[in-house]
């Protein structure tokens, strides 16, 4: 059973509806127009006395802070392949990042937005204040209905105009996935052709609490891979909790999968070119003491963290194609035509490298899609070696 739960009625059996609280961030009421006045007006009295003679002190507005409530309809205790009927922390500790994000900055306005593994949907229904489209994704019809009602509990609430579609995405399948034509119910959070298209545009991917088996994670980064691949734009929100539990293994206490995780991840500050090039990924953990608590129905604890995630082929094709025009036209018809052997292979030399890299992409010799990326983490990581984009 899930933290979030334990105010819950114990013997409570099916779906049970929680109300959540969301702060708005405190506005400052305007100063007192008498106060404006006196500031304006030089030579005349700062201060006025009463009646009494005392002291009239002119004050400001005590800030005021709203919210608005989000009904989330849950199970209190599921098995584990139907854990998505529950709240969990890191959902909540991920609904505090993406609200801040949203408060403080205009990143996710009119976005198109993914969340895998959504659960009871709650970021993503969040998400649908501000973006354009927002998919929330899960497994199991289950599942899938649950957070389906949700979204229609909260239609008020959330006064959204965002394409907002629930939609089954089994990370052990292949993306795309099959297009279904049949509307029946059993097939109605199948994809359409029009929204797979829409799905590569997506910018943003959020998760949260999908690290807990090794078989999972891996099967997790597999789909990451398929849907990250061709935009160099696209970033992940990853929220986690540490469950440790003592094992015999390691005759210590451990974080079940969270070294699993780790392993996919090559760190934002680490310098190592041969690790760019074993992991497909780039990490960087969030600052949580810079996310305030806007949810509040919960203890974060010391156990949650948010990582950012890019595609690593993603951030060296951003290297790559930030590089002037100037610096690889002049002579790249040659040395494509010289260093590019029979096998398909270009020269070891990183000065030359580049050239034909670019060369390749900007023609289309290496074909649009996942094989560029992989051509290009390959190379680019070279180049970056030799500090050519230094």
């Amino acid at each position: 059973m899930s933290e979030v739960h334990l105010g819950c009625p114990p013997d409570h059996s099916g779906p049970h509806v929680s109300y959540f609280n969301i702060l708005l961030p405190p506005q400052n009421e305007p100063i007192e127009s008498s106060l404006r006045d006196d500031w304006n007006s030089m030579g005349a009295k700062v201060c006025s006395l009463d009646e009494d003679g005392d002291l009239i002190l002119t004050r400001r507005e005590k800030k005021s802070q709203d919210y608005f409530v989000i009904s989330i309809q849950h199970n209190i205790t599921s098995s584990i392949p139907r854990v998505g009927l529950q709240v969990w922390r890191a959902e909540l500790l991920l609904a505090d990042f993406v609200l801040h994000m949203m408060y403080k900055s205009s990143a996710f306005h009119g976005i198109v937005a993914i969340e895998l593994g959504a659960g009871t949907g709650l970021v993503g229904m969040l998400l649908a204040r501000v973006a354009k489209a927002v998919f929330i994704t899960d497994h199991g019809d289950e599942v899938l209905q649950n957070c389906f009602e949700n979204i229609h509990i909260n239609a008020g609430v959330l006064g959204t105009k965002a394409s907002v579609c629930v939609r089954e995405l089994d990370w052990n399948n292949s993306w795309p996935p099959q297009v279904l034509e049949n509307s029946s119910l059993q097939q109605r959070y199948g994809w359409s052709i029009s929204e797979i298209e829409e799905i590569q545009r997506a910018s943003l991917l959020v998760a949260a609490d999908v690290i807990y088996s090794d078989d999972l994670t891996d099967a997790f980064f597999g789909i990451l891979e398929l849907l990250m691949c061709e935009n160099p734009e696209k970033v992940l929100y990853l929220a986690l909790e540490k469950r440790y539990n003592f094992t015999v293994d390691n005759f210590d206490v451990v974080a079940n999968g969270y070294s699993h995780f780790c392993s996919y991840l090559k760190d934002d500050e680490e310098d190592d070119i041969e690790n760019e090039c074993s992991r497909s990924f780039v990490g960087k953990r969030i600052n949580l003491t810079e996310i305030p608590q806007y949810v509040v129905e919960y203890d974060r604890g010391n156990d949650v963290e948010i990582w950012q995630i890019k595609k690593l082929g993603n951030v060296l094709l951003k290297h790559v194609l930030s590089v002037p025009t100037s610096e690889y036209v002049n002579g790249s018809e040659r040395y494509f035509d010289t260093h590019m052997n029979q096998k398909g292979y270009i020269t070891s030399d990183p000065e030359q490298q580049i050239i034909v890299l670019l060369r390749a992409l900007f023609c289309n010799v290496i074909p649009m899609g996942c094989e560029r990326l992989v051509l290009t983490n390959r190379f680019a990581a070279s180049v970056i070696q030799s500090k050519s984009l230094s």
